[in-house]
């Protein structure tokens, strides 16, 4: 007598439940008086994102510690953290990866012209707005003497260089007031990473008492404008 096997289901199982996606930020080390990770803090903020913080004392070196170096060897925040062990170090890095996570709202342009000119606003408000005014700062405070440049590697201040930041800082806010006369906001029309970083500039700017004159009307009017965002007035 011939025996045929037993009959098996030809049902299908049901396919496994997908993981989760990988490279999803899951840590943000910040200090919450310095000025570059604020500019982060803000986007994050934007975007709708809640990410556990991780509080870093410069006041008290604590980026210099030997556990800092180990997630950032160049001693400097912002860092973001992603779950697949990804650390990015920098502002532009940082903006451009929760841009591309959460499209909305847009920060750094929707079409290639709102993106190249937001790109060239916002280089200019680092390198004529911010490093100006940390130049001022860093190279006449008492508590950064020998620390004029952030980093693992001790510089020397040099007095000449934080009074060209005053001046070139001064020069800045002439400058910014005159845009903000011919736009509602830095790049254009919408509020961008810009905003972000010449507001951060503006506030910083305070610190060597430099920044917005009776004057600057414009400037003054764009401020009032970004402090009613919860994003900034959180």
């Amino acid at each position: 007598m011939i025996r045929f096997p037993p009959i098996r289901s030809c049902r299908s199982r049901s396919p496994p439940p997908p993981s989760p996606p990988r490279g999803r930020p899951v840590k943000f080390y910040d200090c919450q008086t310095a000025p570059s990770p604020r500019r982060a803090r803000i986007i994050i903020a934007e975007k709708g994102l809640e990410i556990e913080t991780v509080e870093i004392d410069l006041g008290k070196a604590e980026q210099l510690s030997e556990a800092f170096k180990r997630i950032n060897p160049r001693c400097t925040v912002p860092v973001l953290e992603l779950d697949d062990g990804l650390l990015l170090t920098e502002n532009a890095a940082i903006a451009a990866y929760l841009e591309a996570l959460v499209p909305d709202p847009p920060l750094l342009g929707t079409t290639p012209a709102e993106k190249g000119l937001i790109a060239g606003w916002n280089a200019r408000m680092e390198f004529e707005g911010l490093w100006p005014v940390a130049d001022a700062l860093r190279n006449r405070s008492k508590g950064m003497v020998g620390r004029a440049i952030t980093g693992p590697t001790n510089y020397d201040q040099i007095p000449e260089l934080a009074e060209r930041g005053r001046s070139r800082g001064i020069e800045f806010f002439d400058m910014l007031n005159t845009r903000l006369g011919e736009a509602e906001y830095v790049a254009g029309d919408s509020f961008s990473v810009a905003d972000i970083s010449a507001f951060v500039v503006t506030d910083f700017a305070s610190w060597v008492k430099l920044g917005m004159t009776d004057a600057h009307t414009n400037t003054k009017r764009w401020y009032d404008l970004l402090i009613q965002r919860p994003s900034i007035a959180g």
